[in-house]
């Protein structure tokens, strides 16, 4: 980072310095707009393989704006500029972009293209937007590109302004491969390729290419670590009937891992090369790509003799549904994430409750359950960035703290820690509660009304293939029935030692129900229905769950949900008046799983605070 960021975060008069560093770098991208004669620029969260978490070299909204938060669109004009984002920001966006110019535009529900509507209304005929088409979305460049022409402006996607502007732009990410091996993969390279294949022939496709990094992660079987968080590497693949080709950074593949890639008739090139190898496609060839998973840029490279079938990656159904070799090593894993929280929280609880004790602060909370997860077996790295926040900090849905900010733990109230681990053998995501002090009567009632409705989604039956974003209203529907509403979707899919965030299953209302959301048998979804509180508290319980067979009856094949996640959910913040018999039962069954779970895993004050804290209501 440079010396000017540096200060920014450190000094005392960290924030006056943080608003000198973004009004120099706008007023440097307004000059390089008057020289290209541009009248707006548009920079969105995203990078050429469309990824949620970005390499440092394409976090050109974050280094523009200040804006941390993982989603969000940057737009500037000659005398505006702001940053669009949903409810899951709105706290953390006004937080950092205070004292600026730069707007915080809210993106209603699932209005998750607003920034286009705007720039339609605010550009005049013959003026010039411009956008990377090298990190734009095909779906959303073709809204764009129709928005913008019926208003006669002209859009260039030929340009990348933040070459011009930023000086100490990070270089791409240079760490190694390496194999994803049995007995964590239980499919090989070979068969996910034939698999593949298969589904090319399926559309009548004799190439296809993917830049998904997951996707690419998956079907060959390797990971990395070029993205925070995510076990993935930079890399486009292209696919034949006969043969691969990954096109990755010169020197990131091993030698051996390379030789074992050259036996499943998979070739390494240079990273650049995959738009010239698009580029040389033979006419007539039928290329197979997902649109929502390719960007602009690479679409437009396809050879023009070249027929394009648009249709889903293979992929990314193939991926979603866990096979049952891989849930019994999630459930392993789930194991020794349990018990790694066991032993946090035994050892965090008394330091709360002890008045002598030292500060305790929410970025100790990272440190040390970051450090009880280094413990266990076949632990890779955290699965994102832990969330703790502490009463009002709790309410900021997506809080990171930073030690110059965050808060001291004292007093009472609510702890919210969201926190997950990448095993070799899984992914992990939850969210857990704890009361510091006496939590109040009304901690109480939203906290039982949040557990209500963990319980309601977790206990649903439902037809195989029910569009996930249907279930959404039942996580909510206890939530409803007192007025209250959450600003984020109830659940997302989770990979395989894969990205903490996957798709194609979305339990949210801002997502279309189309026949992608399908859920299946092996899905592994978060159910984490939450309510916050702006400056007082948020409250946010998460579990992951995996889509099994329930019944078969002359209506069809039903689902249900086995819970997955191990760890006690805090019975200290409950009113027990709330809650109905059967969601007692369902609690009670679920801590007793967790015991017998948990047992053979821990010892010493983590089995003690097990016992405690597993105890039937």
């Amino acid at each position: 980072m440079s010396d000017a960021t540096e200060q920014a975060r450190t000094s005392p008069d960290a924030s006056l310095a943080s608003q000198t560093v973004r009004a120099d770098r706008l007023a440097q991208l307004r000059a390089a707009m008057a020289r290209h004669g541009i009248d707006a620029v548009i920079v969105p969260s995203s990078d050429p393989h469309l990824s949620e978490y970005l390499p440092g070299h394409w976090k050109g909204r974050e280094w523009l704006s200040g804006f941390t938060g993982s989603v969000g669109t940057f737009i500037a004009t000659e005398k505006f500029a702001g940053v669009w984002t949903d409810g899951r920001y709105f706290t953390q966006a006004e937080t950092e972009l205070a004292g600026t110019d730069i707007a915080l535009m809210k993106i209603p529900g699932a209005a998750s293209q607003l920034h286009v509507d705007w720039l339609a209304a605010n550009l005049a005929a013959g003026q010039t937007a411009a956008v990377d088409a090298r990190v734009l979305g095909l779906a959303g460049a073709r809204l764009l590109a129709d928005a913008l022409q019926a208003r006669g402006v002209v859009l260039r996607t030929d340009l990348d302004l933040l070459d011009d502007v930023w000086q100490e732009r990070p270089a791409l990410p240079a760490d190694a491969v390496f194999e994803h091996l049995p007995p964590f993969a239980t499919a090989t390279r070979a068969d996910k390729l034939q698999a593949t294949r298969a589904a090319m022939e399926a559309h009548g496709a004799g190439f296809h290419f993917v830049s998904t990094l997951d996707d690419i992660a998956y079907l060959f079987n390797l990971r990395g670590a070029d993205v925070s968080f995510n076990p993935v590497f930079l890399a486009h693949a292209l696919i034949g009937r006969g043969d691969a080709t990954l096109f990755v950074g010169e020197g990131k593949v091993p030698a051996d891992v390379r030789a074992r890639l050259e036996a499943d008739d998979v070739h390494l090139a240079p990273y650049e090369n995959a738009v010239h190898a698009l580029e040389a496609l033979p006419e007539g060839a039928t290329l197979l790509l997902d649109p929502r998973r390719v960007t602009a840029g690479m679409r437009a490279s396809v050879a023009s003799g070249v027929n394009v079938v648009e249709a889903i990656n293979p992929t990314t159904f193939a991926k979603s549904r866990k096979l049952d070799s891989e849930a019994v090593n999630v459930r392993a894993t789930m194991e020794q994430d349990g018990a790694a929280l066991c032993e946090f929280f035994a050892a965090l609880e008394p330091l709360l409750a002890d008045a002598n004790r030292s500060a305790i602060n929410e970025v100790d909370i990272d440190t040390r359950i970051t450090a009880a997860r280094a413990r266990r077996p076949n632990f890779v790295s955290a699965s994102f960035s832990t969330i703790a926040g502490f009463n009002s900090n709790g309410a900021i849905m997506h809080y990171r703290a930073e030690a110059a900010t965050c808060a001291t733990i004292e007093g009472d109230g609510l702890l919210l820690i969201d926190s997950g681990g990448q095993y070799l053998g899984g992914t992990t995501d939850i969210t857990r509660v704890i009361p510091v002090g006496t939590p109040s009567a009304d901690q109480r009632r939203d906290y039982t009304l949040v557990l209500k409705g963990l319980i309601a989604l977790s206990s649903a039956h439902f037809p195989r293939g029910t569009r996930a974003p249907l279930l959404d209203a039942i996580a909510r529907a206890p939530i409803w029935a007192a007025g209250i509403d959450y600003g984020h979707g109830t659940g997302h899919g989770v990979g395989y030692f894969l990205n903490v965030h996957e798709g194609p299953q979305t339990i949210s209302p801002a997502v279309p129900p189309d026949p992608h959301t399908a859920m299946e048998p092996g899905m592994i979804t978060s159910i984490e229905p939450g309510i916050y509180r702006p400056g007082r508290w948020g409250i946010r319980i998460e579990n992951l769950v995996l889509n099994v067979a329930a019944n078969k009856t002359e209506f069809g094949e039903y689902l249900a949900f086995e819970t997955l996640t191990l760890c006690p959910i805090d019975t200290r913040c409950l009113d027990r008046s709330l809650l109905r018999p059967d969601e007692i039962v369902w609690l009670n069954d679920y801590h007793a799983t967790v015991r017998a779970r948990l047992t053979p895993h821990v010892e010493g004050a983590a089995f003690e605070w097990l016992m405690l804290r597993t105890e039937a209501i």
